[in-house]
């Protein structure tokens, strides 16, 4: 047995990046993808629901709605027991929670019904994602610690994606209740493996110390082929907000605000919300914009899909490159050009610019705006001590999500009035270059 305290800060922090952290970094990877099939199979599947269910675009437009703020309450409420009852135990629930919620959306036959399932599938997509952002960051070394935490959230996407594939395949055979049935399934799948193969946190197990905390570390340990400790980890307690462990929930959120956070805090909610107001209001009317060009539909769905691949490239380029280079600059310069092209696409559209120019600049802005989006995740891990670090991570995604739901929201009047492409192109470019600003005034490394 090894006697001597082992210091937590320099296992993960300056140790290598192992196989089992990668494995760790990869798995949250895939369940963040739960996310983004939970927005986008009610997406390809609103047609077939409305026309089963009778259900007119209004109501259907009320469960997208709900599903929005039940990701927005569960990363702002939901996700801050995170830093209650551990990371592992969060993901576990949550996964469980959607896959359960996402089986029964499958069998429902009422507005009502439906509109309640997927808000709770939102409420459990949205606490899992601030969790698996927080366990990748507490698993990577400092100098990858970027690089992991974007790589985890290039998992929406990925998962929007793989929705489209795979819908093509389940709803013509068995309809839209077999494109839950399949998901659901998959995701209840996701949570045995959970439950199998992620550790708890180390940081979280030492600051914590709960219940058989020195076995349960012993445990994860043994993973690393390190020596048992007869005695805790040392854990640097220079994080800030030291006491924030013995806090309730209230407590935690208003941490978030504390004098040494605070800057930090609203900067990074601003950033937030303006570049999220710009990123939905792409994936929610690329489509429609590209018909409105004159363009047919299968146009609009190949600029959709070039739009999630370029943001896929744009997340890993990014985080390869914060390993490297201050992250919040890389942030800023990514959103920053983000916009640029925004308004380089709006006069490309007014001169009537060929369907492969205007393809390509929605791959590159897809790479600019995502990349530079998702990078905001790792900056919440980094910004936040440990004791709130979910909490963190959980409002900034939250208040996000409050972006989500406005901005395609005010491009849905805009676009019911009558407003062109270029006009909307040119409006949203512009809390993009904002939020674009903001980043770089956070100064994460």
């Amino acid at each position: 047995m090894t006697t001597a305290p082992l210091s937590i800060s320099e296992f993960i922090d300056r140790g290598n990046f192992s196989a089992q952290q990668i494995m760790i970094v990869a798995l949250c990877l895939i369940f963040n993808m739960v996310d983004g099939f939970d927005i986008t199979a009610m997406a390809v599947t609103a047609h077939q629901i409305g026309e089963d269910m009778q259900l007119t675009a209004d109501k259907l437009g009320l469960v997208f709605s709900f599903s929005l703020a039940g990701m927005m309450m569960g990363a702002m409420f939901l996700a801050t027991l995170s830093d209650i009852i551990g990371r592992r135990t969060m993901i576990i629930i949550t996964l469980l929670l959607v896959g359960s919620t996402v089986i029964l959306t499958a069998l429902v036959n009422s507005l009502p019904m439906l509109i309640f399932l997927r808000f709770v599938s939102g409420l459990g997509a949205g606490a899992m994602l601030a969790s698996v952002a927080t366990l990748a960051s507490e698993y990577s070394p400092e100098r990858f610690r970027a690089l992991s935490v974007t790589a985890v959230t290039s998992g929406y996407p990925l998962g929007a994606m793989m929705t489209g594939l795979v819908a093509s395949s389940i709803v013509p055979e068995f309809g839209w209740r077999g494109m839950f049935a399949v998901g659901g399934t998959i995701t209840i799948g996701l949570a045995v493996v959970a439950f199998l193969l992620v550790p708890e946190s180390l940081q979280f197990l030492c600051k914590k110390q709960p219940e058989g905390a020195l076995k349960k570390v012993n445990r994860v340990l043994a993973r690393f082929s390190v020596q048992p400790l007869t005695e805790m980890p040392l854990i640097n307690q220079s994080d800030g907000v030291v006491e924030a462990d013995r806090q309730g929930i209230l407590q935690k959120m208003l941490s978030l605000l504390t004098p040494e956070l605070k800057r930090s805090t609203l900067i990074l909610w601003a950033t937030f919300f303006l570049c999220i107001s710009t990123l939905y209001f792409l994936m929610s009317w690329i489509p429609k914009l590209i018909i409105d060009l004159g363009y047919p539909a299968e146009a609009g769905n190949l600029a959709f899909t070039l739009f999630n691949f370029g943001g896929v490239l744009g997340i890993f380029t990014l985080g390869w490159l914060a390993s490297r280079w201050s992250l919040s600059t890389l942030i800023s310069i990514f959103a920053v050009t983000a916009a640029a092209l925004m308004w380089v696409f709006a006069a490309a559209a007014s001169f009537q610019a060929s369907q492969a120019i205007l393809m390509t600049l929605i791959f590159v802005i897809g790479i600019s705006l995502q990349g530079g989006y998702t990078g905001l995740y790792a900056v919440a891990a980094k910004i936040y001590p440990i004791e709130i670090r979910s909490t963190g991570v959980g409002w900034a995604i939250g208040l996000g999500r409050l972006g989500a739901v406005i901005g395609p929201g005010v491009a849905g009047y805009m676009i019911a009035a009558g407003i062109s492409i270029t006009t909307n192109f040119l409006t949203f470019a512009i809390p993009m270059m904002v939020g674009g600003i903001l980043a770089y005034q956070l100064r994460v490394r």
